[in-house]
């Protein structure tokens, strides 16, 4: 586990993990020392088969406001090259997760962040929210999928909208455009994302990462691939113990006890 006073926080609590960031004087603004941790606490999540259910949520006040463009001023590509490796391949460790990642979110979700937020498989958020992709007003292009998740989320029409224009969304707006699932009070945020989380750990997890990964291939497959690719995911989930205590619970009309083998 990452060190109380490190950018990024791991913390676990039973099956579920929370992924905090951890730099709230900044806005959680993310600067090499960040990517780095964030990294390393990816790299212990992707080791733990125990955890069912990930939260990736902002210290403070704030979800994040993307790159610490302070620690991007002394040389701008090798800076930019060190900070976007390691969140990269963070990324992609979530996405690997069988375990859900859900993205709480209040305050300010820009740049980066915002890119971080999209990368999650569900967002629940505060209606002080607000979203800002950001990159055009520093005259960048997207990194940390922000390129991938957007479009796929919002549609292209509207993902061009918010990329180029650089306009603040609300948590209506927002919600309305598919970019988070939920909205709440935001004195409620933290207890309702832990519902969720507990929700979520307390089902079959295999089966969620089976299911997130087929969603996400199928943009990129053709039907029949798709369709392959079903078979084969749901052969694999039947071979399962919670598959079969599914069926003993629904044959035994009680409620499934989920184990996430």
């Amino acid at each position: 586990m990452a060190q109380a006073d490190s950018p990024v926080l791991l913390r676990r609590e039973g099956a579920i993990a929370w992924l905090v960031l951890n730099r709230p004087r900044n806005h959680n603004a993310l600067d090499v020392a960040a990517a780095q941790a964030l990294h390393a606490c990816c790299s212990e999540l992707a080791a733990d088969a125990g955890v069912r259910a990930v939260v990736v949520k902002g210290e403070g006040g704030s979800f994040g406001v993307g790159g610490d463009l302070a620690s991007l001023r002394n040389d701008p590509p090798a800076t930019a090259m060190a900070l976007i490796e390691p969140l990269h391949a963070s990324i992609r460790m979530l996405a690997a997760l069988d375990a859900p990642v859900i993205a709480s979110l209040r305050g300010n979700v820009a740049g980066g962040s915002m890119s971080l937020a999209m990368a999650c498989d569900l967002a629940i958020a505060a209606d002080d929210a607000v979203f800002n992709l950001a990159y055009i007003k520093v005259g960048v292009s997207c990194d940390l999928s922000g390129s991938w998740h957007l479009p796929r989320l919002v549609g292209l029409r509207n993902a061009m909208a918010i990329a180029m224009l650089g306009e603040s969304l609300d948590a209506q707006e927002a919600l309305r455009l598919g970019l988070v699932n939920k909205l709440v009070p935001a004195a409620e945020i933290d207890v309702a994302t832990d519902a969720l989380a507990a929700r979520l750990a307390a089902g079959p997890t295999l089966a969620y990462g089976k299911m997130k990964r087929l969603m996400r291939q199928s943009f990129d497959n053709d039907l029949s691939t798709q369709l392959d690719a079903e078979r084969d995911n749901f052969r694999a989930s039947a071979a399962t113990e919670d598959f079969r205590e599914a069926l003993e619970a629904f044959f035994g009309k009680r409620p499934p006890q989920f184990s996430g083998r």
